[in-house]
């Protein structure tokens, strides 16, 4: 089993290329980040975590430009996103970003999605909340047909353009592996029918990804990689994390500054096994 580094990059904590250099020194398989492209001050949406929500969320920077700085001082760290809320997001330029930044970082991105939970952040894209999923599932393919196809074309319910020409391509053929988050009935139903791999939370019980794997192999997807989100850190659950058939554990670095980043992954680091 892998271990990652999952975290928040923000303007207060260590910068991208530190965190980079300072994750592939330790022996880190991948660093996955956060988004969030802003927070309205007037929110009704109840932050999943309960209580208040950390400033880390509204003091994100954009999950492309810190992925680049991180990989232009590393070799072999993945670059991946955990989650970008591509609901929120125009396809086509997200395309161009994703297979921009593979391309410099020769073939390193994990691109994971999910469907956001914030409804008026949502909102101020012009997404409405009930329809997110199914618009989510259309640019996921819309994505795929961009990187895939020198003239690429989508008709959609939500996501419609005629053929167009973009580059550059991505490094991976065919496309960096497309991971969605979620453990809902629906994000399931997505992961089987668009994902590439999967990546549950942190308090995701073993048992239930165990179980995930069982029922995507009856779906015809076996050998779906699982990348846990933020995974817990005691021995226990992480022999269940590898009994369970995953392939990476990403472990939550707190947004703090630079000497103390370094602190707690030099902590962290001891737990990969």
């Amino acid at each position: 089993m892998k271990y990652g580094v999952a975290t928040f990059v923000t303007d207060y904590g260590i910068g991208p290329a530190a965190l980079g250099t300072a994750l592939e020194e330790r022996g880190f398989d991948a660093l996955l980040v956060s988004e969030h492209s802003h927070i309205p001050v007037s929110r009704e949406t109840p932050y999943p975590g309960g209580g208040e929500l950390p400033r880390r969320y509204f003091r994100t920077l954009d999950p492309f430009v810190a992925l680049t700085a991180a990989a232009s001082v590393t070799s072999n760290l993945l670059l991946g996103t955990g989650v970008v809320l591509l609901v929120q997001r125009d396809v086509i330029h997200t395309a161009k970003e994703v297979s921009s930044l593979d391309l410099v970082s020769g073939g390193r991105v994990l691109f994971g999605v999910g469907a956001g939970w914030n409804r008026e952040e949502m909102r101020n894209h012009g997404t409405d909340p009930r329809t997110r999923g199914a618009l989510l599932d259309e640019r996921i393919e819309a994505l795929k047909a961009i990187w895939t196809h020198d003239e690429a074309e989508f008709h959609g319910r939500f996501v419609d353009f005629d053929p167009i020409f973009q580059w550059p391509k991505p490094v991976q053929k065919p496309h960096p592996p497309i991971y969605v988050g979620g453990e809902t009935p629906r994000a399931l139903a997505r992961l089987a029918a668009h994902g590439d791999g999967w990546m549950p939370r942190g308090g995701t019980d073993p048992g239930e990804i165990r179980r995930v794997r069982e029922w995507l192999a009856g779906q015809g997807r076996e050998h779906v990689p699982v990348t846990v989100f933020a995974g817990a850190t005691d021995q226990r659950t992480l022999a269940g994390y590898a009994e369970a058939g995953v392939e990476r554990v990403t472990f939550l670095l707190p947004s703090l500054p630079e000497s103390e980043s370094l602190s707690e992954l030099d902590q962290l680091a001891e737990l990969m096994v």
